[in-house]
């Protein structure tokens, strides 16, 4: 993908590209796709610069995190500003809100802002889905643990992914979650409501959890032989949705070793409980350029817990200014 260009000369004003939610919806997402599994090639290979994660606590719960990157030394360097918020729930208004900043990469100028949380969404389901498909030895039952903007967005695209499967969603809290599996029941999907995350996890061989949670939710005897969990809700140090068992009995695969370590909860509960070790670990780039799945038992119980990192963004970022070019996406302002 080739860099943004300056959108301005002008040595006082700048010229920035303002790329709103919906224009980040427009991509498909075998291209989103793509785009994750070159962040991680990247990370794996050390051609991807990725800076340390910063996290803020904040009221009710929440978390302000910001983080900056670039795929390539001379590609777009993009930093990303938002918060976690589980407390907007109730209000009606988005969980995760954010904003990012591209940089012209030949002249450090400001180039475009985004909006953040339509990155936010179409990158991590995207790499839900590649994560699944590197790890997961069948799909035929899946469940969906959560029902927020990310557990709808999963349902969703496993159904479309999955056609065969059988699909159930959990999220006992939820009254709207009938209409939910109604609606998407009218796509020809086969879904259904668990009642509990027991029943939803028993029998399934993946599972993707779509929290919050500060504590577990999911745990060890419930889980599947040979079952696949993408748990993307474990991304600070105080967020865990599968309990320390879990960890400690499945083979670990994480989107970052050295974040994993410091920030991804699940993981920083087994290694401070002594039941993990970071040799253990597995980096998600390294199993996609290797081709090598950490399952060496058919039994094995594989677990993929993500952060999001930096480095998603700024290659979802590569792939929207190049299809804005293309298209005239977009609306320019004077800075």
């Amino acid at each position: 993908m080739r860099p943004v260009s300056p959108l301005t000369e002008d040595p006082v004003e700048t010229s920035l590209l303002v790329l709103s939610g919906d224009e980040v919806r427009r991509l498909d997402l075998p291209s989103v796709i793509t785009s994750q599994r070159t962040a991680f090639l990247g990370l794996s290979s050390g051609e991807a610069l990725l800076g340390p994660r910063v996290l803020l606590a904040g009221p009710e719960d929440s978390m302000v995190f910001s983080y900056a990157a670039r795929t390539r030394v001379d590609s777009t360097p993009v930093a990303k500003f938002g918060c976690v918020a589980p407390a907007n729930a109730r209000r009606g208004t988005p969980v995760v809100s954010a904003v990012v900043l591209a940089l012209d990469p030949v002249n450090g100028r400001p180039a475009a802002v985004v909006n953040g949380e339509a990155v936010t969404e179409i990158r991590t389901v995207a790499t839900s889905m590649l994560a699944a498909d590197a790890l997961t030895a069948a799909a035929d039952r899946i469940t969906v643990i959560g029902s927020g903007t990310q557990g709808r967005l999963h349902a969703r695209v496993a159904a479309e992914r999955f056609p065969s499967a059988d699909l159930r969603i959990c999220s006992p809290l939820d009254r709207t979650l009938p209409a939910f599996v109604d609606e998407l029941s009218a796509t020809g999907a086969t879904i259904t409501a668990a009642e509990s995350v027991q029943e939803a996890v028993g029998g399934a061989d993946l599972v993707f959890t779509c929290t919050t949670a500060r504590q577990p939710i999911l745990y060890w005897p419930w889980v599947s032989p040979g079952a696949t969990l993408i748990c993307i809700g474990g991304f600070a140090p105080d967020r865990s949705e599968v309990d320390v068992d879990t960890v400690a009995r499945s083979r670990v695969v994480v989107d970052d070793l050295a974040t994993a370590q410091t920030q991804a909860g699940p993981i920083v509960a087994a290694l401070a409980a002594g039941r993990l070790t970071s040799s253990q670990l597995t980096g998600l780039g390294d199993v996609l350029a290797t081709g090598r799945s950490p399952r060496t038992e058919a039994e094995d119980v594989v677990l993929f817990n993500s952060v999001g990192l930096g480095i998603q963004d700024a290659a979802l970022v590569d792939l929207l200014l190049e299809r804005s070019h293309e298209e005239g996406w977009g609306s320019p302002v004077r800075l």
